[in-house]
């Protein structure tokens, strides 16, 4: 009976020993493990899935963007002769069309940056701030080769404004707002991820797009694109849709180039664009291989024009120019993009090969000028400086030719006629009559007024 009570509080001790061991030791231990893993897990899902709060850039953003509204006036068209010869106005009523848009406050006494689509045409200007505040606004300038123009407005008090960040330093994959006035809702806000860089969406290859997977829609043309931090990095100007509203494809105009376009406008009344004076084509591999250049990627340097900071710089047919300032160079949009916020004068550091060996040289840009333009089957040159001794003037722009058929009657009174003014603003250059016409609405009427081969002053309206 001993032994039997000996051995029965010996299993019991054991017992207890390993309850006691196994609370002490092993199940903490379990339980460690499983806090871990629970940790561990949250926080790999919040750093996987968890999206940015934007809420601090969109507040900041919508103080900035305004609502844009443009009113031109139409008339009915022109059937007579003498309505084409004389600009007859007869009795036809103006009827005003309105258009809408976004824009965005860039300095605190009310400059306003827009697209030049969106205010194009218009005979009143007026903007609607985010707090309901209308006020008449001027238009300082435009550029419709990036789709920039410049409004202001007077205000009584100091407004909040967008800075600048900048364009060349953003990366694809960032997370992005775009903030305008689609269909007349203010201040709305969508977000998106930058999709890709210097896309070109032109038939000249001038613009170096931002592509956005950001909602853009109708009336959020001009309207800001920021990043997280509020900051503005492009101005939205367009969207690739068949049905004109977005369907995953929108694109905005890089803030670099709009503060340069801001800029020129503001000190010049015009752009200032610099060029290489090169010509060529994007390198690949057969060409490299064709060339026997130990390069794939690069521009292909083909012709250098006569007297170009190119020339002046010694850069020679053959060249691949690989970098400019250090930015890397595959094809003539990125060479485009890097000469775009650049004047004439601005020096720039090319990294080029010859001969398969890299050189940097310094080329000092000149101004690209427009020597032709066309407009409405008229084509227009800049008149010599013996054409103006002849014909006692020093402004103005001659006629070269008229492929439109409906001025095919007039052909010949007009070819060669020196057009003095377009809708009463003195024209010097082709320069100038290509912006004076690119702010025109294409349902507008054109009047010109004209110095004929004889001498004669005429006036027309188109």
């Amino acid at each position: 009976m001993k032994n039997i009570s000996t051995i029965f509080f010996t299993s019991l001790l054991s017992v207890i020993f390993t309850i006691i061991t196994y609370k002490l030791l092993i199940e903490n231990d379990f339980l460690r493990l499983e806090n871990t893993k629970v940790i561990s897990d949250s926080t790999k899902n919040t750093s996987r899935y968890e999206a940015p709060n934007l809420t601090v850039a969109a507040n900041k953003t919508i103080n900035h963007v305004v609502h844009v509204k443009n009113v031109s006036y139409k008339t009915s068209s022109r059937n007579s002769i003498f309505d084409f010869i004389y600009g007859y106005e007869g009795n036809r009523q103006m009827q005003p069309q309105i258009g809408t848009g976004s824009g965005v406050i860039i300095s605190e006494d009310g400059y306003i940056v827009t697209n030049n689509h969106v205010i194009q045409g218009a005979n009143q200007l007026e903007i609607t701030l985010n707090d309901n505040r209308s006020f008449e606004a001027t238009l300082i300038g435009t550029d419709p080769k990036t789709d920039i123009a410049l409004l202001k407005i007077d205000v009584p008090e100091k407004l909040s404004y967008a800075t600048f960040a900048d364009s060349d330093s953003i990366e694809v994959g960032e997370w992005v707002l775009a903030v305008g006035n689609p269909y007349n809702l203010t201040s709305t806000v969508t977000a998106g991820i930058i999709s890709a860089k210097a896309r070109n969406l032109s038939e000249d290859g001038i613009q170096s797009f931002i592509q956005t997977d950001a909602a853009v829609n109708p009336g959020n043309s001009g309207g800001a694109l920021v990043n997280t931090k509020g900051e503005l990095i492009g101005i939205n100007t367009l969207i690739s849709s068949s049905t004109g509203s977005y369907v995953g494809y929108s694109f905005a105009v890089p803030s670099n180039m709009a503060k340069k376009i801001i800029e020129d406008l503001l000190e010049f009344g015009n752009v200032q664009q610099g060029v290489l004076g090169v010509q060529g084509y994007e390198l690949n591999k057969q060409i490299a291989n064709a060339k026997n250049i130990d390069l794939t990627q690069g521009f292909y340097i083909e012709e250098i024009n006569a007297n170009s900071g190119a020339a002046n710089a010694n850069i020679q047919k053959g060249d691949v120019i690989t970098k400019i300032d250090n930015k890397p160079i595959k094809n003539f949009l990125e060479l485009n993009a890097a000469i775009a916020t650049k004047r004439p004068n601005d020096k720039v550091k090319v990294t080029l090969v010859r001969n398969n060996n890299q050189q940097d040289v310094l080329v000092q840009l000149s101004k690209k000028e427009i020597q032709n333009i066309s407009f409405n089957g008229f084509e227009l040159e800049n008149l010599t400086e013996n054409e103006k001794q002849a014909l006692r003037i020093n402004y103005g722009v001659k006629i070269k030719n008229i492929s439109n058929p409906n001025y095919k009657p007039y052909a010949n009174e007009l070819k060669n006629a020196i057009i003095l003014s377009i809708n009463g603003q003195k024209i010097e250059n082709t320069e100038m009559a290509n912006e004076v016409i690119s702010r025109i609405n294409n349902k507008s009427n054109i009047r010109l007024d004209l110095l004929s081969r004889n001498g004669e002053r005429l006036r027309i309206v188109l």
